[in-house]
This record gives structure tokens, C-alpha cells and sequence, in this order.
């Protein structure tokens, strides 16, 4: 089992969401407004807890393909994908209270990122992998290819992506995430040997979706 190490477990785009309400509630507490100051303090620990990031020991199994995302699996089923070609797809719906930092599924290198702006439909239903925004990235490892997408969902207006066609990423490793609710599809060759199914939940980095044959 391999350990990510990182100073503060909070994700990098959520600083303006807690510092910003934390320093109104200190500067109006410090003014004896405990009252006004009450709600900005609690936008600053809800954003607190939504971008939280949290150290892993990222499951290290051969041939395993890794949940990128926390969540409850929502669908399940044979797809043909341009890059990957017959595949089964898994898609993950995150709730505003899950941690939405996206995790690589394998070992790999990032062949190809594209963004799609789209629709904001609620993500855990079947059409809004097709139809609302989303950010699609390849994934070529060593012995098979993956497709991982980021779609935002009714109230994520963001979909954060940090790698492009070049980068590589280690199995667990950290590549984005989403704001607030959205969806997570990990597309794997058809041949893959699957260990979920619609109402599993799985965490980011750990729990393994499928085995590659």
C-alpha cells in the first residue's frame, strides 16, 4: 500500500470559500457582532468540509482499476467509447456531502483531456453523461486504456481538471475535482472482470471497481 502525504488535507480551490467567510465572521466577532457573524462562520466550516481532501493509502493490487471518485455507483453498463472501444462504464454519483477530489483509476498516461460545456441536469440521471458539461480525459496504461469523466451535475458549476495530454499519473493519484453534486464515469474495457454494482459505494483510491484481464 502506497501513502499520499500532504500538509493540510483541504483542497487548493476551496481556500477562497473558507478563508473568505472565516476572516468576515473574525472581523465581525472582533466587532462584537457574534450574531451577524454566525453565518459566516458556518459557510466557512460547510466549505470547510466540502473541500476536504483527505490522506490515502491508495489500494496497490495488479491490474486493478481504482474508484476515481467517492460516491454511490448509479449505473452500470456496455458502452462502445473512442478511445477505450468496447467498454463497460461505471458512473459514480458524489453527493455535497462526499469528498470531491477525483482520483486516477490506474497507473498511466494522460493521452488526451477534452472539455464539452453542456446542460446542468441532476447528475445521478442516466442522459446527463451525455448531455451536461463534462471533461473527459484518456488514459493509456501500460497494458489497457481508460476513460475517466468529470460531468457537472445541478448545482456544480465547476469542474476543476489539473492534468493535460502529456502528464503521468500514479493509481490513486489526485488529478481535479467537481464543486458541489456531480458525476464521475470510469469507462474500462469490456473484458474487465467487475467487483461493483448499482448501489455500491466506493471511495476514491480504494475500493476497486474492476480487475484487467
Amino acid at each position: 500500500m502506497s501513502v499520499e502525504r500532504r500538509r493540510l488535507p483541504v483542497a487548493r480551490e476551496g481556500w477562497p470559500f473558507i478563508v473568505t467567510p472565516a476572516a468576515i465572521a473574525a472581523v465581525l466577532t472582533v466587532a462584537g457582532r457574534r450574531r451577524l457573524a454566525a453565518p459566516f462562520a458556518a459557510a466557512a466550516a460547510a466549505a470547510l468540509g466540502f473541500f476536504r481532501d483527505p490522506d490515502r493509502a491508495v489500494t496497490a493490487l495488479a491490474h486493478a482499476v481504482l474508484s476515481p471518485a467517492d460516491g454511490r455507483v448509479t449505473l452500470v453498463d456496455e458502452i462502445e467509447d473512442d478511445f477505450v472501444g468496447a467498454a463497460v462504464r461505471v458512473a459514480i454519483f458524489l453527493s455535497p456531502l462526499d469528498v470531491h477530489v477525483n482520483r486516477s483509476p490506474i497507473a498511466a498516461l494522460v493521452a488526451q483531456t477534452t472539455y464539452q460545456p453542456g446542460r446542468f441536469l441532476a447528475a445521478y440521471r442516466p442522459e446527463a453523461g451525455e448531455a451536461n458539461e463534462r471533461m473527459t480525459i484518456h488514459l493509456q496504461g501500460d497494458s489497457a486504456r481508460v476513460t475517466v469523466r468529470q460531468i457537472a451535475g445541478v448545482a456544480a458549476r465547476r469542474i476543476v481538471c489539473r492534468v493535460a495530454a502529456g502528464d503521468k499519473l500514479a493509481a490513486g493519484e489526485r488529478f481535479g475535482m467537481i464543486r458541489f453534486g456531480s458525476r464521475t464515469d470510469c469507462i474500462m474495457p469490456r473484458t474487465v472482470r467487475l467487483g461493483v454494482r448499482v448501489g455500491d459505494k466506493v471511495t476514491g483510491g480504494i475500493t476497486v471497481l474492476g480487475t484487467l484481464s
